[in-house]
């Protein structure tokens, strides 16, 4: 529990890159002893989300465009195979919940609410794994685009990000519809890969938290 607690805190940047993360005040304040907290934080420093600097503190690690790259190469294997496979399962049933699902995301942009749309999103993209009868394999994914999911977080607030992102999602959703695997495929790979483009525009925002290396 300390571990997904801390870990959701760091993606979704309540504490955001370079905060002091304290075994003292991070035990007080979930009301548990020290010791799951130095085991979480050992976790986190393996998945390269915090850094231990010898005789000065843990602090929550930068952002690296090599890890958002090996977590968005991760990401896109296993999401356009399972997209490949759940155009010929889909039914009428799956179109109908995948675009009631892209209606809730337009009511959430509507009131700018981005942490709902993040939710929204990422319950969008499960569905889509799911059809491919392979939902399972999302906590694979999840696992491994923690790094992704921050600079994700961090681009929403681009302007008109939250409906150019609606729309690429209805651009998969239509092609899948009209069973078109190929260019259901290249509009999801275009979507996946829309973070490279914020990217340089969030860095320059926040170069604070972003390291080189």
């Amino acid at each position: 529990m300390v571990h997904e607690v801390v870990r959701q805190r760091i993606i979704n940047l309540q504490y955001p890159p370079g905060t002091p993360l304290s075994e003292n005040e991070l035990a007080a304040t979930l009301g548990v002893s020290r010791t799951p907290v130095r085991e979480s934080l050992i976790l986190l420093v393996g998945e390269g989300l915090v850094n231990v600097v010898p005789q000065v503190g843990t602090f929550v690690a930068p952002m690296r465009e090599a890890d958002i790259a090996t977590a968005q190469f991760v990401r896109e294997a296993l999401e356009l195979a399972s997209l490949d496979q759940a155009v010929p399962r889909l039914t009428d049933e799956d179109v109908e919940d995948l675009r009631s699902g892209l209606a809730a995301q337009r009511r959430a942009a509507a009131r700018s609410d981005q942490n709902r749309f993040f939710v929204l999103d990422e319950e969008f993209h499960l569905r889509l794994m799911a059809v491919s009868g392979h939902a399972s394999a999302w906590r694979s994914v999840s696992q491994a685009k923690a790094h992704l999911d921050r600079a994700r977080r961090l681009s929403l607030p681009l302007p008109d990000q939250l409906d150019v992102l609606i729309d690429q999602h209805e651009e998969v959703v239509d092609a899948m519809a009209a069973r078109d695997v190929d260019r259901g495929i290249e509009a999801l790979r275009k979507h996946l890969r829309k973070v490279f483009d914020d990217i340089a525009v969030i860095r320059a925002q926040h170069p604070q938290f972003f390291a080189d290396a």
